[in-house]
C-alpha cells in the first residue's frame, strides 16, 4: 500500500500552523517559546495543556495526550488519519497526490457515510408514502410542521425487515457495508439480512460537518426499547456526538441548552430556540461536555422533573463544571417537558418558555435548593444537617467572592453568623488542599517508578536504563548530527526495554535517510505510542545537551546492560552469584 511522502506531509505541516490551528479551538497563553491553555480533551481548571512552537506538537501533562498537527484534527474532530490529512490539505488549499496512500478503513468509513445519508432520504421518503402514514401522524400529533420534519430530515421505517436492505443493495451498497454501518444486521441462521430499524419514526444524527453518522428510531407500538440508536460504528460513537449539534453551532447564542431527548429538541428548534441539544440515549459524558466548550460558555440543564431527571442533572453539574462550563438549571413549571410544556402554550411557547429561560438559576442555586429540600429548617438538628451539607458545596467552589456571597446567604437563611460559616468553608478548604497535595505526590510517585507505562511495561522494571534511554532518544531527536557519534558506542540490543528500542531505530533510520526524524510519527505510531514519543521528546532541556550528558546516558545504559537480570540471579549457582558480584565490584572500581 503506498502512502502520501514525506514531502507532502512535511508541507501540510508547515502551512498549518498547530498554534494558529489549536488557537480556533481554545483560547492560548504565550509562556517563553511555547503556548499553554486549557486541555481540549479532558477537563481541567489549570492549564497544563502545552504546544511546543519549535517542533509543532503538542503534550497535556494533566491527561497525557500529545501529538503533532494532524494528531490534534483527528482527536478535535474525531477523524482518523487520512481524514485529518484531507481537512488539513483543503484548509491549506493543497490537493492530495493522484494514486497515493489510502486505507481500507478510510474508503470503509466513506461508503458507510454514503449509506447512512442514502438511508435518510429512503427514510424521509417512506415517511412521505402511504407506508409512512402512522409515522407522519405521529409527528404531526407533537405539533411538528412539514417545515421543522424536513429541516430535520424526520423518516419513517416501514413495517418490514427487508426493505432498507433492499433499497441500499439496488443502490450498490454492499452488506459489509451495511452491516458496518449498523444498519442491518445477519439473522440467527445467517442466511439472511434484516433490517435494524422497523416501524420507527426516524431520527437522523448528523455530524457538524453535516454527514449522517447515525440514526434514532422510536417505536410505533408498546414494545421496547422505545427508542433505538445505532450501535457505535466506525464514524459513530454516541459517547461522543451530540443530537443537532450540527444546528446548535450556528446558533448566535453564547450557550447550548441540553435536554434528554431528541422530540425535545425539536420542539425548542421550531419555537425558535435553536442551540438545544441532547445526548444520544445515554448519561452525558466528559468527552461531550469537552465538545460542548467548543461551541459555548455555558450549558443550561433542560432535563425532566422526575427523580431520574433530577439526579442525571445532578451528575451532568459536576461534570459541566469539571470542563470549566457555566451551568444554569431549567426547572419547567408543572413537571413538564419542553415538548409538552411548548405544545401546552401553541403559538405563545415562545415567550413561555424564554420566561422560564430568563428565570433560571445557576446550577449552585438548584444544589442548594435540592439540599434545603431534604431538612426540616424549623428544627435545628435540620439547620445544622442543611449547613454541613451546604458547606461541602461552597468548597468546591474556586472564586473566593463566590464562596463569600453564598456564606452571606446562607447566614441570612439559618440565622447562624456568616463567620461561623466561613470558618467551617476554610476548614473544608484546607482539608481539600491537602487532599489535592496528596493525590498530586501519588501521581508524581507513579509518573516517577513508571508503574502506570502502558506504552512501555518494561520500564518500571528498568528504571535508571529505561530513563537514559528516553534521555538519549530525545537527545538524537534534536541534535541528529551526533548519530554517527551514538551508533560507534551502542547498539539497538543494548537497549533494555524493547519500545525504546524500537524508537531508536526508528529516528535512526529516519536520520541516516536524511528526513525529518518526527514528519510521520502521526502515521507510524498508534495515538498512545505519540503521546509517549512527544512526552521524551519535549522533555528535552537544553541544561542536558552537553557532550558529557550524552556520554553519561550511554554509560548508564551500557552499564545497566551489563547487571544480570533477577531471574539470573535467581537461576544462578552460589559460585555464578559470587562471580557476578566480583564483576559488579570490578566494574565499579
Amino acid at each position: 500500500m503506498a502512502r502520501l511522502s514525506d514531502d507532502f506531509i512535511s508541507e501540510i505541516k508547515y502551512r498549518n500552523d498547530l498554534g494558529e490551528l489549536a488557537a480556533s479551538y481554545m483560547q492560548l497563553k504565550r509562556r517563553g517559546r511555547n503556548l499553554v491553555g486549557l486541555c481540549p480533551f479532558h477537563g481541567e481548571k489549570t492549564p497544563s495543556f502545552n504546544i511546543y512552537t519549535e517542533n509543532g506538537s503538542f503534550y497535556c501533562f494533566g491527561c497525557g495526550v500529545g501529538g503533532d498537527v494532524i494528531t490534534f484534527v483527528m482527536k478535535i474532530e474525531n477523524l482518523d488519519y487520512m481524514e485529518a490529512v484531507k481537512y488539513l490539505a483543503q484548509r491549506a488549499g493543497m490537493a492530495l497526490p493522484e494514486d497515493d496512500y489510502d486505507d481500507s478503513m478510510n474508503r470503509l468509513r466513506t461508503r458507510i457515510y454514503e449509506a447512512n445519508r442514502e438511508a435518510a432520504r429512503f427514510f424521509y421518503s417512506t415517511l412521505n408514502s402511504p407506508q409512512g402514514a402512522e409515522g407522519l401522524q405521529y409527528l404531526r400529533s407533537r405539533a411538528l410542521t412539514d417545515r421543522t420534519i424536513r429541516h430535520f430530515g424526520l423518516g419513517f421505517a416501514p413495517d418490514e425487515r427487508f426493505a432498507l436492505g433492499n433499497h441500499l443493495r439496488s443502490r450498490g451498497f454492499t452488506e459489509a457495508e451495511m452491516i458496518a454501518a449498523n444498519l442491518v444486521f445477519k439473522s440467527r441462521s445467517g442466511n439472511s439480512v434484516l433490517d435494524r430499524f422497523y416501524n420507527r419514526v426516524m431520527f437522523p444524527i448528523i455530524d457538524v460537518r453535516g454527514n449522517v453518522i447515525a440514526f434514532g428510531g422510536r417505536i410505533m407500538t408498546d414494545q421496547k426499547p422505545k427508542y433505538l440508536n445505532t450501535s457505535d460504528t466506525p464514524v459513530f460513537n454516541k459517547s461522543y456526538n451530540l443530537f443537532s449539534l450540527n444546528n446548535a453551532k450556528n446558533s448566535k447564542e453564547d450557550s447550548l441548552i441540553l435536554c434528554e431527548g431528541y422530540m425535545d429538541v425539536i420542539a425548542l428548534n421550531q419555537a425558535g430556540f435553536t442551540n438545544a441539544v441532547a445526548t444520544l440515549g445515554t448519561a452525558l459524558t466528559t468527552d461531550q461536555a469537552t465538545l460542548m466548550k467548543r461551541y459555548c460558555k455555558e450549558v443550561i440543564l433542560c432535563y425532566d422533573a422526575d427523580e431520574a431527571g433530577q439526579k442525571a442533572t445532578q451528575r451532568a453539574i459536576g461534570i459541566l463544571r469539571n470542563v470549566g462550563l457555566a451551568v444554569r438549571v431549567i426547572s419547567i413549571p408543572e413537571g413538564k417537558d419542553p415538548d409538552e410544556f411548548l405544545r401546552k402554550y401553541g403559538s405563545k411557547g415562545h415567550a413561555a418558555f424564554q420566561n422560564v429561560l430568563d428565570g433560571s438559576g445557576n446550577d449552585l442555586d438548584y444544589q442548594l435548593s435540592r439540599l434545603k429540600s431534604r431538612f426540616d429548617m424549623s428544627a435545628s438538628q435540620g439547620k445544622l444537617g442543611y449547613l454541613n451539607e451546604a458547606v461541602k458545596l461552597l468548597c468546591t467552589l474556586d472564586n473566593p467572592m463566590e464562596r463569600d456571597i453564598y456564606a452571606s446567604r446562607l447566614a441570612d437563611e439559618t440565622e447562624v453568623a456568616k463567620a461561623s460559616i466561613v470558618e467551617q468553608i476554610n476548614r473544608g478548604l484546607r482539608q481539600k488542599n491537602r487532599t489535592r497535595k496528596r493525590e498530586e505526590f501519588s501521581k508524581l510517585q507513579k509518573d516517577i517508578s513508571a508503574r502506570d507505562d502502558k506504552v512501555n511495561p518494561q520500564h518500571a522494571a528498568n528504571l535508571r536504563a529505561a530513563t537514559a534511554e528516553e534521555n538519549l532518544i530525545a537527545y538524537l531527536v534534536h541534535h541528529p548530527d551526533r548519530l554517527s557519534y551514538i551508533h560507534e558506542r551502542l547498539r539497538e540490543e543494548d537497549f533494555a526495554t524493547d519500545f525504546n528500542r524500537k524508537l531508536y531505530a526508528y529516528f535512526s533510520r529516519r536520520i541516516l535517510m536524511n528526513t525529518d526524524p518526527t514528519v510521520t510519527i502521526s502515521a507510524d505510531f498508534t495515538s498512545d505510542e505519540q503521546s509517549k514519543v512527544y512526552r521524551i521528546i519535549n522533555s528535552y532541556e537544553p541544561a542536558g545537551a552537553s557532550p558529557k550528558a550524552l556520554d553519561e546516558y550511554i554509560g548508564i545504559i551500557l552499564d545497566e546492560k551489563q547487571k544480570p537480570s533477577e531471574q539470573e540471579i535467581r537461576n544462578s549457582t552460589p559460585d555464578e552469584f559470587t562471580s557476578m558480584l566480583s564483576k559488579l565490584k570490578e566494574k565499579r572500581q
